[in-house]
């Protein structure tokens, strides 16, 4: 099956969302993304225990740090969806680059062009 998501997703695959640290995301971010999002497993099925659960708590809490430097927590979401569910997965991805692109850029941007120029 071909699935048909925006070209600006790019896919960074991990055993398990539980290995998605704060660090991974809030890097995401200050290296200029416009945003990040995690897709695990469906609450309660994950092959490793906790790992989803884990995710979605450091996916809340960088929300929370986003917010607290000015940014909007939103830039960041996790979805969840069985393995099954390729067509679910591109929704998710349209929906997040629409929820980007209504936001706008990430202010980020510019400092970290200037930066990695350097």
């Amino acid at each position: 099956m071909r699935l048909d998501y925006p070209v600006n997703v790019k896919i960074i695959r991990v055993p398990c969302t539980g290995k998605v640290d704060v660090m991974h995301l809030m890097r995401t971010i200050q290296m200029g993304a416009d945003g990040a999002y995690v897709v695990g497993c469906l609450e309660g099925s994950c092959h490793y225990k906790q790992g989803n659960l884990r995710a979605r708590e450091r996916v809340m809490h960088v929300q929370k740090l986003l917010e607290e430097v000015g940014l909007e927590g939103d830039r960041v979401r996790m979805y969840n969806l069985s393995s099954g569910e390729g067509p679910t997965f591109a929704a998710y991805a349209k929906e997040m680059t629409e929820h980007i692109k209504k936001l706008g850029p990430n202010p980020l941007k510019k400092w970290s062009t200037a930066t990695n120029k350097e």
